[in-house]
This record gives structure tokens, C-alpha cells and sequence, in this order.
């Protein structure tokens, strides 16, 4: 495609929005990440020596358009919503503008890490609403969908609100707390779980999880105990245990009086094990007394919702607004802005799509999208993961409570202003009005 722009010289500029189109039932609102991996590939984004030549070897390709192509970098303007930044149905929540090849080779990398990172970081802060204060951590590298999506959803996790991740490549490239407990094969080497514990507790003496459900999980919670009675001789103390199987709420409720009745009140319980949100809503509503929850295959992979609707569509070709006319998939035309209405609270009231640039906003309306990059280059340095997470904290907490329940079945009021109504009006009956035409010429 891009060497059929090349060659017909449909090379000025455009503007591309991205969007999602309609959410799954179970969800009224998605959080936007992935913005600064997007920055950081376009405004590094080139055609090395070998892409050239394995461009020669797979296609049929003009040496004109490949000398282009080496010589191509990203030149274009990126305006974004911010990172943690709560959005709804088919508001933009980036837009590229640029010469129209630039911005068509940029799609499907942008369309990938939007619509990955922002949905496994919706799964997470529905994770984390559901346990209601208590501690969320990311045991999901082993299950997500590849190494890379393991890294991302540790990021993603931590921007919405967990305490950390097991995954060691992630806390160290983003600065997200490490956290772990032993697996069932460390007990099952020692020939007595009290052995492995102790062993453990040598390498790990104020930091210790340990997991108490090889074999029978009572008999691991006094090993645990016992254990834990011997660190405190030694001026050590052991922070926790952990469920990974069974009744989670009878095991936790056991598990409690044991430790108390031990004089360990403050050993906390993790509880893991196929949970997601619901399990540990209904966990939480039972009055489980447990800490913390380890979660991984269900949160990491999305679940029960795993994959989204992010569409990236013209707008704007050369000064003329585009739109797309299919049933059920009609795109809206133009360089757009969203206008987000709050009340005295600062609590969200309702989104208003439009023109870019349309009226000035009002004192109760925030402007979600921004300049972000210019010419191809970043305006601003990285912003720092805690400042993505502190943005999520304040949407989150603004967002109508009706809308974090987990079943909630309200959608988030979005409407189009007059301006933007009357501009999708005008393209579409001009769009219309030019097929006839051709419908009309054609016939006999």
C-alpha cells in the first residue's frame, strides 16, 4: 500500500484517529496505556540495510520507493489523551498527523501496544477496585500471551494500582517493586516442609512468603508457624503466607486463628490461584481475611474480555475530512478533541467529542487530548511511571461510582458537539452525492 502511495504520488499529508469503536458488555471504561512505547518507536522509527534487503527478497518492490523507504523517518504530530487517562466509546484517544505514508506505515504497531496495554490495564484496575484496599500483585509472566506481554502487563498492572510483580525483567526496566513467595517444587525438594521453610527463611529472614499448601494445608500452616516462632529468637520476622488452592475463604479463616493464636498477628495471608476480579470480590464481600492476592492467568490474559475494538481510520486527507460510510462501521470525519464536563466534585459527567479546533472549554471541562509530538520528536521527556499511576489515581477516583462496579451496565454519557454533527452531516451527504453521480454517469 504504502509503495501504491509512493508511485501515485498521494503523498500529502493526513491525519489518523485512533479509537474504539464499541466495549464489550463487562466493561464501561478502559484506561489508556502504551503512549510512551508509541513515542519511542516513532521517533525512532526507520528502514535499516537489512529491512531494505529483506524487502527486495519478499515483495516486488520498486528500487525507487526502497531508496525512499531508507531514507524514511517519522516526521508527524502526535496529539494523546495522557497515560492512565480514563476514555469511553469512540473517543480519539491519539491522533497522528503527517505525510500519509508516515502515518499509514506507523499504524500497526500503534494499533498493537495501544490496544494490548490498555486492555490488560482495564483487567488490572477492575482487579484492584474489586480487592477494596488490599495488596494486588502480578503473578502473571508464565501465562500472558509471550515474554513481551508479560513485561507490558507488569507496567500496565502497576499504573492501576498494584504492589508489585514477580517478574524480575519488568521491576528492574520500570522500577516496579520485586515480589515473590517459593513454588511447590522448593517444598517438594526438601525431604520435610519444615526443612524447606527454615531454608528458606536463611536466604530470605524479614522478607519470607511461605507457600503452605503442598500437602496439607493446616499441617503447613503450623510448619509456617513454627518456623516462624524460630526467625523471631533469631530477631527476624516472617511476613506472610500464602493459599494456592481450596477454599480460599474457610483456608484464610483457619489460617488467621492459627497465626493469632500463635502470637503472629502480623503475619499476613496471600491467597492465589486462578483468581480474577470476581473471585476476589466475592472473597472480599465474605470477609476473607487475607491481605493480599497473587493473580495471573485470568488478569493477565484479560479473560473475559481479551481483545479490543481500536480502530485507527483517516480523518483528514489534504485539508478535505474523510469518513467511512459502511453499515455499522461509519467512521467520524476530522482532526477531533474530547471535552471532559465535571461537576463541583470533580466528578465526571460526560464527554463531548469535538472539532480540533472547536470552542474554548469551560470551567468545568477538561481538553483530554494534547500535543505530544511535533516533527517527529517528543515535546516533553518520559513522563515517570508513578506520575502515570498518580493520573490514574485521580481519574479512577473521579470516574461516577456506578461505573467501577464490575457489572455495571450504564454507559458513560459521550455525545458529538454541534459542530462536529453538522461536519459528519455535510461528508456524508457529499460522500453520498459523489456516488450517485458515478452511479448516474455509469448507467446506459
Amino acid at each position: 500500500m504504502a509503495q501504491a502511495y509512493w508511485q501515485s504520488r498521494t503523498t500529502r499529508d493526513a491525519t489518523f484517529s485512533l479509537h474504539f469503536r464499541k466495549f464489550p458488555s463487562n466493561r464501561s471504561y478502559y484506561v489508556f496505556v502504551g503512549l510512551e512505547d508509541v513515542l519511542d518507536y516513532l521517533e525512532e522509527f526507520s528502514f535499516s540495510d537489512a529491512d531494505i534487503e529483506a524487502l527486495k527478497y519478499l515483495g516486488p518492490f520498486d528500487d525507487g520507493f526502497l531508496k525512499y523507504l531508507s531514507e524514511l523517518s517519522f516526521s508527524g504530530e502526535v496529539r494523546s489523551m495522557p497515560e492512565g487517562t480514563l476514555f469511553f466509546e469512540n473517543e480519539p484517544v491519539l491522533e497522528v498527523a503527517g505525510p500519509v505514508i508516515e502515518c499509514q506505515l506507523v499504524e500497526t504497531f500503534l494499533v498493537n501496544q495501544i490496544n494490548l496495554q490498555s486492555m490488560m490495564a482495564t483487567k488490572a484496575a477492575r482487579t484492584v477496585h474489586a480487592a477494596a484496599g488490599r495488596q494486588v500483585l502480578d503473578f502473571a509472566a508464565r501465562r500472558t500471551h509471550g515474554t513481551d506481554a508479560a513485561v507490558k502487563f507488569a507496567r500496565a498492572a502497576h499504573i492501576t494500582g498494584f504492589s508489585g510483580t514477580s517478574n524480575v525483567q519488568a521491576a528492574a526496566m520500570y522500577g516496579i517493586p520485586p515480589v515473590g513467595t517459593m513454588a511447590h517444587s522448593f517444598v517438594t525438594t526438601f525431604e520435610q516442609e519444615l526443612d524447606a521453610f527454615t531454608a528458606y527463611a536463611a536466604s530470605f529472614p524479614d522478607s519470607s512468603i511461605f507457600l503452605v499448601d503442598t500437602y496439607d494445608t493446616e499441617e503447613g500452616v503450623k510448619n509456617a508457624i513454627k518456623c516462624a516462632l524460630e526467625m523471631r529468637e533469631l530477631g527476624h520476622s516472617l511476613r506472610g503466607i500464602r493459599l494456592d488452592s481450596g477454599n480460599l475463604l474457610k483456608l484464610s479463616q483457619m489460617s488467621r486463628r492459627m497465626l493469632d493464636d500463635a502470637g503472629l498477628p502480623f503475619v499476613q495471608i496471600f491467597a492465589s490461584g486462578g483468581l480474577d476480579e470476581f473471585a476476589i470480590e466475592s472473597l472480599v464481600a465474605s470477609g476473607a481475611p487475607i491481605d493480599g492476592f497473587g493473580v495471573g492467568t485470568k488478569v493477565g490474559t484479560s479473560e473475559d474480555a481479551p481483545y479490543t475494538d481500536f480502530v485507527y481510520k483517516m480523518v483528514k486527507y489534504a485539508r478535505r475530512p474523510i469518513m467511512k460510510l459502511s453499515d455499522e462501521k461509519q467512521s467520524i470525519p476530522g482532526p477531533k478533541q474530547v471535552f471532559r464536563e465535571f461537576d463541583q466534585n470533580r466528578t465526571f459527567r460526560g464527554d463531548i467529542i469535538g472539532c480540533e479546533p472547536d470552542a474554548e472549554p469551560g470551567d468545568q471541562t477538561e481538553l483530554l487530548l494534547r500535543v505530544v509530538m511535533e516533527r517527529g520528536k517528543r515535546l516533553q521527556p518520559k513522563t515517570e511511571l508513578e506520575q502515570v499511576r498518580a493520573h490514574f489515581e485521580n481519574q479512577f477516583a473521579r470516574l461516577p461510582t456506578e461505573l467501577k462496579s464490575l457489572s455495571a451496565q450504564k454507559a458513560y454519557p459521550v455525545t458529538l458537539s454541534n459542530k462536529l454533527n453538522k461536519l459528519t452531516l455535510h461528508t456524508r451527504d457529499a460522500l453520498m452525492a459523489t456516488e450517485e453521480r458515478k452511479e448516474a454517469s455509469a448507467s446506459p
